[in-house]
C-alpha cells in the first residue's frame, strides 16, 4: 500500500533502507541562511559533523563562505569537496596530522593555552595565512541535557575568563565559542550578553569571533528578524568578522529514510521488523533519545492498528519506538521516516555488518531520483582487519 504518496516519493526507484534528501526542500533551507548573511555581513559555514553529504556540496557553497570541521579528515573533505574556508576546532591535535591542517585549514582554533603553547612555534612559523583562535567557556548554557551541555561542570571544551588571566595573546586573532544545541535566537541573545560581560575586553583586541552551531535558523518558528538584530547589534559594538556554523540548520527536514518491512509476529502487542536499525542508520533515537516522525503513522493507539517497530540488528534495545497506522502493515511495505538528513550518514554504523543505508537525492520539479551511493560487504570489510 501507498500510505506516503503526500510525498510524492517514487518508492519504485528507492531501495531500502535509504536516506533520500529534497533538494528543493535543501534550498529553501539555504535561501533562509543565505538572507541572514545579507542582512548582517555575517559569515555562514557549514558543520560537517551535522551534514557531510557532500554530492550536494555544489548546491550548498552557491550560499555558504565554507565548511568546519572537528578532525583532519572532515578538514579535508571541506577543502577538497566544498573547496572554500576552512575552519576548524578540536579538543586537542595530533603531532604528525597538525601540518596538514595547518596546509588546508584558514581557522584553527585551540581548546587550551596548553595546547595552544605546545603548537604555537609551529604555527607561526613559514608563510600561510591561518588565523588562530581559542575556545571560550562563558560559564553559561540553556541547554537541558547534560550530554549535549558544553558548559557543563567539569566541561573540557574551552578556557573560562578565570584561566585568561597572565596568558599572552600574541598570536590569536579570534575566540570560539560553542555554546548551544537546537536553539532559538533568543538563546543566542541572552548567551551574547554573557560572553561580552565577561569577555568583552578581550574581544576589543580581536579580529573576528565564532559564535558556534546550535542556530535552530530554518525551523519555522525561529525568530530570524531577532538573529539579525543581535548580530547586528554585536557588530556596531565590536568590528570583528563574524561566523556562524550550523550543521543541522542546514539539512533540517530536508531528509527521510526510507525502510521496508521485512516481518510481523506478535510478542505483547505487534512487531514489525524493518530493514533499517536506530543504533546503527539513526543512532540519535537512542542517544538523545527521541522519537523520529514516520508519514502517516500516529502515536501508539492514535490509530487502529499499533506496531513496535524493530531494528534489524541484535541488540536488544534496537527498538525505534510506537507507531500506529489506519491500516495494517504488510510485509514489504515502505515507512517514511522524517527529518533524517541530520546526524544520521555522519554517525552510522555498520554494527553486525548490517549495511548502511544507500544515500540519494530527489528533485521533486524533475520528478529525478538519483541514488548516489550503494553500499556493502567492501565497505563493511574495508574498516576491519
Amino acid at each position: 500500500m501507498d500510505r506516503n504518496r503526500t510525498l510524492g516519493l517514487p518508492f519504485d526507484r528507492i531501495p531500502t533502507p535509504c536516506y533520500v534528501v529534497d533538494t528543493e526542500l535543501l534550498g529553501k533551507n539555504l535561501l533562509v541562511l543565505d538572507d541572514v548573511q545579507k542582512r548582517t555581513g555575517v559569515k555562514i559555514i557549514l558543520a560537517l559533523k551535522g551534514f557531510a553529504m557532500f554530492s550536494v556540496f555544489p548546491q550548498i557553497r552557491k550560499h555558504l563562505h565554507g565548511t568546519t570541521a572537528s578532525s583532519l579528515n572532515e578538514a579535508r573533505l571541506g577543502r577538497e569537496e566544498f573547496g572554500k574556508e576552512v575552519h576548524v576546532y578540536a579538543p586537542a591535535y595530533k603531532e604528525d596530522e597538525f601540518a596538514d591542517l595547518l596546509r588546508i585549514s584558514n581557522h584553527i582554533t585551540f581548546n587550551s593555552f596548553n595546547h595552544w603553547k605546545r603548537h604555537r612555534e609551529r604555527a607561526l612559523a613559514g608563510d600561510h595565512s591561518v588565523r588562530f583562535g581559542i575556545r571560550i567557556n562563558p560559564e553559561y548554557s540553556e541547554v537541558e541535557v547534560e550530554l549535549y551541555n558544553p558548559c557543563r561542570p567539569g566541561s573540557r571544551f574551552g578556557m573560562t575568563i578565570g584561566q585568561f588571566k597572565g596568558e599572552d595573546l600574541t598570536g590569536i586573532s579570534g575566540l570560539h565559542f560553542h555554546t548551544m544545541c537546537e536553539q532559538n535566537s533568543d538563546t543566542l541573545k541572552r548567551t551574547l550578553d554573557v560572553v561580552e560581560k565577561k569577555f568583552g575586553r578581550i574581544l576589543e583586541n580581536m579580529d573576528w569571533i565564532n559564535m558556534g552551531g546550535g542556530h535552530h535558523i530554518s525551523r519555522a518558528d525561529y525568530d530570524v528578524d531577532l538573529l539579525c538584530d543581535t548580530l547586528n547589534a554585536f557588530k556596531r559594538r565590536f568590528d570583528l568578522d563574524i561566523y556562524l556554523e550550523p550543521g543541522e540548520a542546514i539539512a533540517l527536514n530536508t531528509g527521510y529514510l526510507v525502510a521496508s518491512v521485512l516481518d510481523l509476529f506478535q510478542s505483547d502487542g505487534q512487531i514489525a521488523i524493518l530493514d533499517t536499525s536506530a543504533t546503527a542508520h539513526m543512532p540519535d533515537v537512542l542517544e538523545m533519545p527521541y522519537r523520529p516522525q514516520i508519514v502517516g503513522g500516529g502515536e501508539a493507539d492514535e490509530f487502529a492498528h499499533t506496531y513496535t517497530l524493530g531494528g534489524l540488528t541484535c541488540l536488544s534495545g534496537d527498538v525505534i519506538g510506537d507507531y500506529s497506522f489506519k491500516e495494517p502493515l504488510g510485509i514489504g511495505d515502505k515507512l517514511v521516516f522524517m527529518d533524517m538528513a541530520h546526524y544520521t550518514m555522519v554517525k552510522n554504523t555498520t554494527f553486525n555488518g548490517i549495511p548502511l543505508p544507500s544515500i540519494a537525492t530527489y528533485n521533486p520539479t524533475s520528478d529525478d531520483v538519483k541514488v548516489v551511493r550503494k553500499f556493502g560487504y567492501e565497505d563493511y570489510k574495508g574498516r576491519l582487519s
